[in-house]
């Protein structure tokens, strides 16, 4: 697979639009079935009060957002929004924390893999997203069930001090060190519509393009402004700049899963179809993501059956060490 930089990506990404979506098209048409669309359902498993000072984040402590901190829920609450979430489609089933990291020896660190080891007895794929990891803690929850951990770029290295000043960047690639160390698979993507320019887009595609091995999925957010951050204000993305970059994401990694995250309540049906042709395959189901709300799980599968898109079935991937 050709590992594209910076001047390829801006070559791509800078075509005629509908020759760049028609290349999309026919690069996820080369690499997967076509018509076919995995749903995701993410989950809070313990939300706010986090450490981090991420400007579009609710759930940091810095800011003043009026979201009620949460202990780590209740396994049979977690099992049961599970269990929902495959009974209505869902092959990944995606558990997020609101820490700063993980520490290896902490009881609430302990309880996670408890639940994943529980989750992943379900027969979906478990990702977690819990920040910073150790080798080790990425090893214990390799071992307890996890397929996949999401640990998003968000932006490009050279915007990152302007979202995040309590960790830096080399500190996110580190932890997907250790993510693909253990053998769990990388989703890794970024948020869009924060302020950045479209090049440091492509800066932030780059860094994933490096990735060896390359990313599994990667997620593209549009930003949700959030009441009492720092991007509280910010407006929607130019829906063409979206589309552009959902294609040159699927043209330069073609065996990713490109998945609608956040923001898709900004998007018209239109715009959402655009993505879908453009490569995107992927999309997080259900009503809430994490904080932040999300289309209606039956606006969505009629949106997938008028489009004609099929819903994909569990591929549990095999470890690699």
């Amino acid at each position: 697979m050709t590992r594209h930089n910076l001047a390829s990506l801006r070559a791509i990404y800078n075509q005629p639009f509908f020759d760049l979506i028609q290349q999309g098209r026919e690069t996820y048409r080369a690499h997967w079935p076509e018509n076919e669309v995995q749903l995701c359902t993410l989950m809070s498993i313990k939300t706010g009060g986090c450490s981090e000072d991420c400007a579009y984040c609710a759930q940091s402590a810095h800011y003043d957002t009026g979201l009620k901190t949460e202990a780590l829920l209740p396994l049979p609450q977690i099992l049961e929004t599970a269990e929902r979430a495959r009974a209505h489609g869902s092959t990944r089933f995606c558990m997020g924390v609101a820490w700063k990291g993980v520490r290896e020896n902490d009881a609430r660190f302990a309880s996670v893999l408890e639940t994943i080891r529980a989750v992943s007895k379900l027969g979906m794929e478990v990702c977690v997203t819990l920040g910073q990891l150790t080798p080790e803690a990425a090893r214990q929850l390799r071992a307890a069930g996890v397929t996949a951990y999401n640990h998003n770029l968000d932006t490009s290295p050279e915007f990152y001090p302007n979202i995040v000043t309590t960790h830096t960047f080399e500190d996110r690639l580190n932890t997907i060190r250790a993510v693909q160390q253990s053998g769990m698979s990388v989703c890794c993507g970024g948020i869009i519509g924060m302020g950045e320019s479209e090049l440091d887009r492509l800066k932030m595609l780059e860094v994933l393009c490096s990735f060896d091995p390359a990313p599994e999925s990667v997620p593209i957010n549009c930003l949700m402004p959030m009441p009492g951050t720092p991007l509280a204000e910010q407006p929607p993305v130019d829906i063409f700049q979206l589309v552009r970059l959902v294609a040159t994401t699927r043209i330069a990694l073609p065996k990713a899963r490109v998945r609608l995250s956040a923001g898709r309540t900004r998007l018209t049906r239109e715009g959402q179809a655009l993505c879908f042709f453009a490569g995107a395959n992927s999309i997080f189901y259900g009503d809430k993501l994490l904080t932040a709300s999300n289309p209606g799980a039956d606006s969505d599968r009629a949106l997938l059956e008028e489009l004609g898109l099929e819903v994909s079935r569990p591929e549990l991937p095999t470890a690699t060490f």
